[in-house]
């Protein structure tokens, strides 16, 4: 099949590309042919009869084109093609796209997993931002320490707010903070800020109690 025939076949709206899909299709080391196949496959369902010839006409293939691109699809771990029985016991052959859908979820899981890294580093660079310096290697692992023992990033990022709001550019003074913040049970700035609320209130209530047991009687018979 050539190249140009893809455009002519989307122009005709039989099939539905979601992104991802392309996003994906260099991971997947087929051609364009093969992947508009694929797409093709996964338009008609999770399990296709295979038939060859109509395969062919629908998608103006000869028999060994069909034939080939099938294998290569199998070959690639993209597609199998099982003998399955309907409900007549009739056995016949279909094409099952289970391991195509399995390796879509490993391939975007692996893009996830490489967002969230990108994410952990965004961190170093706000530390080297409020310290105005760029950080050593022994304070890389230190904040990675953090990330990979499930201190938050918006906690980590409270610490250097208030790290800074100090005017210290220590990390070891970060660390002291985190220490003393998560063995409060903070999880998020939000924590902090109402922990901080908190005592502001107790310290409060403890000036008002102070008013409350001073001895006016034994201060007055004092004058």
């Amino acid at each position: 099949m050539k190249s140009g025939k893809l455009m002519e076949l989307l122009k005709k709206g039989n099939f539905v590309v979601p992104l991802y899909l392309f996003q994906l299709r260099d991971k997947f080391s087929i051609s364009l042919e093969e992947f508009l196949f694929l797409v093709y496959l996964m338009n008609l369902g999770d399990r296709i009869v295979f038939n060859p010839e109509k395969l062919g006409n629908d998608l103006s293939l000869s028999l060994e084109e069909v034939m080939t691109f099938s294998d290569v699809l199998s070959e690639k771990g993209l597609i199998n093609v099982d003998v399955i029985k309907d409900e007549k016991g009739i056995s016949e052959e279909y094409i099952v796209l289970d391991l195509f859908y399995e390796k879509i979820s490993k391939l975007l899981l692996e893009d996830i997993n490489q967002e969230d890294q990108r994410l952990e580093k965004s961190i170093y660079e706000k530390i080297e931002e409020g310290f105005a310096r760029p950080l050593t290697s022994i304070e890389y692992e230190i904040i990675k320490s953090w990330l990979e023992n499930g201190v938050n990033e918006d906690l980590v990022l409270a610490a250097l707010r208030e790290t800074v709001f100090n005017g210290v550019t220590n990390l070891r003074y970060m660390d002291k903070i985190l220490y003393d913040w998560t063995k409060k049970g903070y999880k998020t700035s939000s924590d902090v800020e109402k922990g901080k609320m908190r005592l502001k209130e107790e310290k409060k209530e403890s000036k008002k109690l102070e008013l409350f047991d001073y001895d006016w009687f034994d201060d007055e018979e004092g004058e």
